[in-house]
């Protein structure tokens, strides 16, 4: 019997042995990515439903990660097809006190993942960003002027929107995306939805108009009691009214990032995003004891995680992965 029957694919991988799974990386694969009706769709016209972690808030124990081996291991040993950094704002040593560091740490993994041929979303995670309108204008022109063009990148212009009304949402949205457009007319732009990207109902109801290639963000917390038939039929209505969605964050266990990590609620929660192909990140890359990190404390930051290394979030992730990208 072949190595590959007794042990299977993941097994493999954990082994370290060298499989090429891919003969295309992801933007072989895809090309640019369109909205076309109520759907994100590749150069074929097909919604290549992407998947892969998001890095946590570029300060605190997040930080450390933002590293080129870090990208490199998530790219070849978890079959990553998408990333996310998540571009701290508001917090001390965020974009706001330390903008040129900021961008630094943004702009080495974004590249990064260029070179891996992976998609990649320059998320701006601020919960108040309508506050920040000016700074977010700035650092968006700057990223689309350096990645105009580059069918990997996506702008996700306001992570989590935490108590503002969807016209104050759309207000800023429409300001930043004429922003981007002035320099990269083409390039996916993810929209944020009020209530920390959980109403896109509401959006749905009053999309942006005037503008191409936008989808919108949802967010849920897999084990999160809050977030289960109720918050999918928010995400189901608005897909019926033609809102095209990203599951832009989701995490493993509640909505703190914390608590019980329920899997029989996670399982409904990937079969409901394969049922709708939608692409998705998983929240998130830290050594915090914390449910929903994907790493155990002192983790190395040069990615070279060992399976004693990852939590038991960051092993169900990278299994799934690993068997959803290959099927």
């Amino acid at each position: 019997m072949h190595v590959f029957n007794r042990i299977g694919l993941a097994g493999m991988l954990w082994l370290g042995l060298s499989i090429p799974l891919f003969s295309q990386t992801p933007v072989q694969k895809h090309g640019a990515l369109r909205v076309e009706g109520n759907q994100i769709v590749d150069k074929n016209g097909q919604p290549p439903q992407l998947r892969g972690i998001s890095f946590s808030w570029s300060i605190w124990g997040g930080r450390k990660y933002y590293t080129t081996d870090v990208v490199d291991h998530l790219c070849k040993d978890f079959r990553t097809t998408l990333l996310r950094a998540s571009m701290a704002v508001q917090p001390d040593s965020g974009y706001l006190q330390q903008p040129e560091a900021q961008m630094a740490l943004i702009t080495r993994v974004v590249d990064q993942a260029i070179k891996n041929g992976v998609y990649i979303l320059i998320d701006w995670h601020d919960h108040n960003a309508d506050q920040h309108l000016q700074e977010s204008k700035a650092f968006f022109r700057a990223m689309a002027q350096r990645y105009a063009g580059n069918p990997q990148v996506i702008y996700e212009i306001w992570n989590e929107p935490e108590r503002q009304t969807w016209p104050v949402i759309k207000a800023y949205s429409e300001e930043v995306i004429r922003e981007i457009r002035t320099y990269d007319p083409k390039n996916l732009i993810i929209v944020g939805s009020p209530h920390w990207d959980q109403d896109v109902d509401v959006a749905a109801a009053d999309p942006i108009k005037g503008q191409t290639n936008l989808a919108y963000s949802f967010h849920f917390y897999a084990s999160e009691p809050y977030h289960q038939d109720g918050l999918r039929a928010k995400a189901e209505k608005a897909m019926q009214l033609g809102l095209p969605l990203m599951v832009t964050e989701w995490g493993v266990g509640e909505s703190s990032g914390d608590g019980k990590f329920d899997r029989e609620q996670n399982r409904i929660w990937l079969n409901w995003m394969e049922k709708h192909r939608l692409s998705w990140v998983n929240w998130n890359i830290t050594d915090k004891k914390e449910t929903t990190a994907i790493l155990q404390p002192g983790a190395p930051t040069n990615g070279k995680w060992a399976k004693e290394h990852l939590t038991p979030a960051g092993l169900y992730i990278k299994n799934e992965l690993i068997q959803l990208q290959v099927n």
